[in-house]
């Protein structure tokens, strides 16, 4: 038998964006041929831009218990800040996309590169909704003490050297330039994973357990990837783009769509992701060490990876849209 549905289409419901619950409507409902049950959400007072496919897991009635939950999230979120004061501190500052009105700084890029000093995307570009930057999680202020959370937030996944020119010129081209990447791309998010697993295994030194480590790290990138995107890894330019995409191939994880560089963008914000996921200290030095060797694997095969090529103009009817 089919899954049934928990919501109805038009029905008034709660949903996870990042860390946060907001208040949505369910627009469609579709079981994948994973038999995954998906649901089409649009957030109360944000851009249809903003629309997305999201797993059942992310939903919740619209009650009194799941609106006083909503309360509690959001309070708690809102205590962050005073609590990672110092750790910003110590964090430079660089200059902000001039494309953007919310740009976080892509601090790994400018240790190496003075002149030219790119923005990662941010959440809060196409919006003027306070759009959430982190990843889901269930946030108990409680739970981790003020020492715990500063430590957390210092999680970082090192770019390497070689690799940080390509989000330099990702920057240049997309918000100086005005081009996009052609998309689907040549050498989607998935294939990229598919072909690092292959070469793990033909490894001499791989066995079961090590194999099983790597595709439960591939597979957690993966959902990273799909679940942040449409937040966190698009520049503004890129947003209507984004948003033909979701039309055209909707029920298609964007993992099957876009290519390396937009990886490699996920990396940059990768570190403060981690800071909401139940693993300790170790499990994430463990994790860390996965993701560099993935990081490495994408260095040694750059040359096929990333190519100013895969980048087109856009035509003159979508600068208008971008404006």
């Amino acid at each position: 038998m089919p899954p049934k549905f928990k919501f109805a289409e038009g029905e008034k419901v709660l949903c996870f964006h990042g860390p946060l619950i907001y208040e949505a409507k369910c627009l469609k409902a579709s079981i994948t041929k994973e038999k995954q049950v998906k649901y089409f959400i649009h957030y109360a007072g944000w851009n249809k831009n903003w629309d997305e496919w999201v797993p059942e897991s992310r939903v919740l009635k619209y009650n009194e218990t799941n609106v006083l939950r909503q309360k509690e999230v959001q309070k708690a979120h809102m205590a962050q800040p005073s609590k990672s004061k110092k750790a910003k501190s110590r964090k430079t500052e660089s200059v902000k996309d001039t494309d953007s009105r919310a740009s976080t700084p892509n601090q790994e890029v400018n240790k190496g590169i003075k002149n030219k000093q790119p923005s990662t995307p941010s959440s809060g570009q196409d919006s003027s909704s306070d759009v959430p930057r982190k990843k889901r999680g269930r946030l108990d202020p409680s739970v981790e003490s003020e020492e715990q959370f500063l430590n957390k937030v210092e999680v970082k996944v090192k770019i390497p050297d070689e690799l940080k020119p390509w989000l330099v010129d990702d920057w240049d081209v997309i918000s100086r330039q005005r081009k996009l990447a052609i998309l689907p791309a040549k050498v989607c998010v998935d294939e990229i994973l598919e072909n690092y697993v292959t070469y793990k295994k033909s490894s001499k030194t791989n066995n079961a357990n090590k194999e099983s480590a790597i595709i439960e790290v591939t597979n957690g990138i993966k959902e990273y990837f799909n679940v942040m995107l449409g937040t966190q890894l698009l520049y503004k330019f890129e947003r209507p783009q984004y948003a033909e995409i979701l039309q055209e191939h909707g029920m298609t994880p964007m993992s099957k769509i876009y290519g390396s560089v937009h990886l490699l963008r996920l990396f940059v914000k990768l570190g403060s992701m981690l800071a909401y996921t139940p693993l300790d200290e170790k499990s994430i030095q463990l994790l860390l060490v996965h993701i560099q060797d993935f990081l490495k694997y994408l260095v040694k095969n750059s040359s096929t990876l990333f190519s100013l090529q895969h980048y087109g103009n856009a035509p003159p009817e979508y600068h208008r849209k971008a404006q």
